[in-house]
């Protein structure tokens, strides 16, 4: 079996979830194993790939790949799967991975599953499990195109550990672009506020809803993040009422997030909240209603006041590490 992954990057490091593809085509017992990793200036990323278990490493470097641009690395993808003529592509379902593999897929006439929280190979094609109707439901659909494509939900495949006594081939990719072919450039990029776990791939996720009563006490919520080295997230009525920024949106209109632990302080859990968050190994919920449909997804359910529980489990968590 031979996989294609595409490698994503973020102020010039490799993101996690470059690893989790790769942990997913190992665990699909592919016999080769392809990293495409595309930008500028980021051939010196492509032998920790190799570490992760990538066999081969293409680089595409060119001016015009610094920044994300549908056109473009629509084009250096579409050249990699005609070179190499993979029967699996993988993607990220971040939203770089969201945006290009249906447009790749346009382009290869070939069958595309998205947001995939469970892939497997039964020997004559791939098979993958994604969520339907705001995560109510599953569906298992089958990939009978060559190549299949896949776009892998963040968190679902633990990344393994680095080996630097595994090395791939590395190889540039002659890419040929012209600026005229790309209809859609990036004039400026604006970073959030530096230090801030992104929560489409934080580990460990501590939310807040509108429970919180204003954007005062949403320090409560970031205090107990800090302390489990974890994310900060907010549900949909928080960000339209501009207590904190769209990126920490989780949910149908915000961030999918498949976090190893999830925390929701003060969230009732409205329909559109549960289909970003369901798919959460472990979901620790307080609410001061018994009722909140939050507690019908929750592993853990405490019916008490944010107020009285986020200080002291802070402060319990603080003595428990020393801190």
């Amino acid at each position: 079996m031979n996989v294609l992954i595409i490698a994503e990057t973020k102020d010039g490091a490799l993101k996690k979830t470059s690893f989790e593809l790769l942990a997913q085509a190992q665990a699909l017992g592919a016999g080769s194993i392809t990293a495409l990793l595309i930008g500028k200036g980021v051939s010196g990323l492509a032998a920790q790939l190799g570490h992760h278990g990538a066999g081969k490493v293409l680089v595409a470097e060119h001016e015009l790949l610094e920044h994300y641009t549908t056109d473009g690395y629509t084009q250096v993808v579409k050249q990699a799967v005609d070179s190499i003529q993979p029967e699996l592509v993988l993607f990220a379902a971040s939203a770089n991975g969201k945006d290009l593999a249906p447009r790749l897929a346009a382009r290869l006439d070939a069958g595309l599953a998205s947001d995939v929280i469970e892939l497997k190979h039964n020997g004559s094609q791939f098979e993958a499990v994604r969520p339907m109707f705001a995560g109510k439901s599953y569906a298992r659909v089958s990939l009978q195109s060559s190549p299949a494509l896949v776009s892998l939900r963040p968190n679902i495949v633990s990344a393994s550990a680095a080996d630097s006594s595994r090395n791939a081939e590395i190889t540039n990719l002659d890419v040929s672009l012209s600026a005229d072919s790309i209809r859609a450039r990036v004039v400026s990029v604006e970073k959030s506020e530096s230090g801030k776990q992104d929560v489409a791939e934080a580990d460990i996720i501590v939310s807040g809803g509108r429970g919180l009563k204003g954007p005062e006490n949403f320090h409560l919520v970031e205090k107990l993040a800090e302390v489990l080295d974890a994310a900060t997230g907010a549900s949909r009525a928080v960000v339209d009422a501009g207590w904190r920024p769209h990126g920490e949106q989780v949910g149908q209109t915000g961030k999918t997030v498949s976090p190893t632990l999830y925390i929701a302080c003060a969230i009732s859990g409205a329909m559109q909240h549960m289909a970003g968050m369901s798919s959460s190994k472990y979901i620790v919920a307080i609410n001061t209603d018994a009722e909140a449909p939050i507690f019908k997804v929750a592993t853990y359910g405490m019916v008490a006041d944010v107020f009285e529980v986020l200080p002291e489990l802070t402060e319990k968590l603080k003595a428990a590490k020393g801190n």
